[in-house]
């Protein structure tokens, strides 16, 4: 969503990221309009740090600008440069970098001052903070004394008690143990609902970035590869790593109605491999299915299913109450098969069996 309007002024995040440093380049146009949530999501490597330290003001741009309703922030081709200090911009870093050695309220107050405020208008304002984020009886602790899932909730109320109009989230739940992350969680989708200016989010976990963002933009090698609303990019991936983070089976090849040749690839699928979809469709496309929807069988199967390859198992984990197959032949996929199906079968490494899939259990969009 881009930036708009409001009272004639121009509101939201518009910016043109680029950043030349070594080898790595990154090239990100990225808008938000007052009140989004966007996530940046990429292996590592993509250039998501990068972005995130570009839009802080930490990291200079070496072309581009980034504004900022309405305001520029930077413009190397003008020679703008807000200082960083001086910029509408709340933090949460991953580690939370709260001061050791004062206490939460002084922490969420530290923000304030920052800004210009009184030191007792300060400590009243983070007291308030400290309630909205359910702390208000831990205001005398230290960052030693608070649990992980209390320390990023200080962050949080310290980057947001200035009212910044760019929140910006480096890895927010990363320290996190598993539960701890599920109650942080839907305390932050509930602030950031809350939150009436741009917030941008960057993270590893799928399920963070389809929880807590309206938009996911991915990135490989600097580059924006995808953009969308979550739903979309779960539904229809376009490279093996967004299928890997939503736990698809991806393939890319040329159709034909319903049949569709896959490229060949030596780690994908092997030449002539031909795949029948659910979707009719001419020319480059896309196929998905999840490794639920691929079966496994001892022999090759009487089935209806019109998709059956002889494979090999070339890996096993467990994946929730489910163990996922690594399996490779004509073409490289995944399966979950209950750990009741493994032993009745027999699978181990290396053993020799079918997979089928039904063409209804495809979806094949354009590439």
């Amino acid at each position: 969503m881009e930036a708009v309007r409001r009272d004639g002024e121009l509101s939201g995040l518009d910016a043109h990221l680029a950043v030349s440093r070594g080898g790595f380049a990154l090239d990100l146009a990225l808008t938000a309009a007052p009140g989004e949530v966007v996530a940046l999501l990429g292996p590592n490597g993509a250039g998501k740090t990068t972005a995130l330290r570009a839009l802080a003001g930490l990291t200079r741009l070496s072309e581009g600008h980034l504004r900022l309703d309405g305001e520029v922030l930077e413009d190397p081709a003008a020679r703008v440069r807000v200082p960083t200090e001086q910029r509408p911009v709340g933090v949460v870093f991953q580690d939370y970098l709260l001061f050791p050695h004062l206490s939460a309220l002084d922490n969420v107050a530290f923000g304030l001052r920052t800004h210009g405020r009184r030191k007792a208008d300060a400590r009243a304002e983070a007291r308030q903070w400290l309630e909205r984020v359910g702390l208000a009886d831990h205001a005398g602790a230290r960052p030693g004394a608070l649990s992980g899932g209390q320390a990023q909730r200080v962050a949080l109320a310290r980057a947001l008690a200035p009212q910044p109009r760019l929140l910006l989230l480096d890895e927010p739940m990363a320290a996190l143990d598993a539960r701890t992350r599920l109650e942080v969680r839907t305390t932050l989708r509930r602030h950031l609902a809350a939150f009436e200016a741009v917030a941008v989010l960057v993270t590893h976990d799928p399920l963070d970035a389809m929880v807590l963002a309206d938009r996911l933009v991915v990135l490989e090698q600097g580059l924006a590869i995808q953009e969308g609303p979550p739903a979309e990019i779960a539904r229809h991936p376009r490279s093996d790593y967004i299928a890997r983070l939503v736990g698809l089976n991806l393939f890319r090849g040329t159709a034909d109605g319903h049949l569709v040749e896959l490229d060949a690839s030596r780690e994908v699928a092997a030449e002539g491999t031909v795949l029948a979809a659910d979707d009719a469709h001419t020319g480059p496309v896309f196929v998905a299915f999840p490794p639920a929807a691929v079966t496994v069988h001892g022999s090759r199967p009487d089935t209806s299913a019109r998709n059956q390859w002889p494979v090999t198992v070339v890996g096993m984990e467990l994946h929730g109450d489910q163990v996922r197959l690594d399996l490779a032949g004509p073409l490289r996929l995944t399966a979950d098969l209950t750990p009741a199906a493994v032993a009745e079968l027999a699978i181990g490494e290396g053993s020799e069996v079918w997979a089928a899939v039904k063409a209804a259990q495809t979806r094949a969009y354009p590439a």
